[in-house]
């Protein structure tokens, strides 16, 4: 089986954010990547009306975490590291 670095996941992590930042940009929000865990969780950051926003638990799971595993299947979790 193929080994990939971190920074493989790293770039298909943020090639995956970029899907989903215009739905978020259209809103006033944004999404940064801030880590990736040694146990495969993606640390992010909710950023303008994302960060504080009632429904940002919604988007964080359905929208941001959904998208990163359907390209990065071995991901386990996406959590907001604001």
């Amino acid at each position: 089986m193929e080994t990939i670095s971190k920074n493989e996941y790293i770039e298909k992590i943020e090639a995956a954010l970029n899907l989903i930042r215009p739905y978020l940009q259209a809103d006033g929000g944004d999404v940064s990547f801030v880590n990736l865990t040694e146990d495969f969780v993606v640390e992010v950051k909710l950023l303008g009306t994302c960060n504080g926003c009632p429904m940002s638990m919604q988007t964080l799971k359905a929208g941001v975490e959904q998208t990163i595993k359907r390209s990065v299947p071995n991901i386990k979790e996406v959590i907001s590291v604001n």
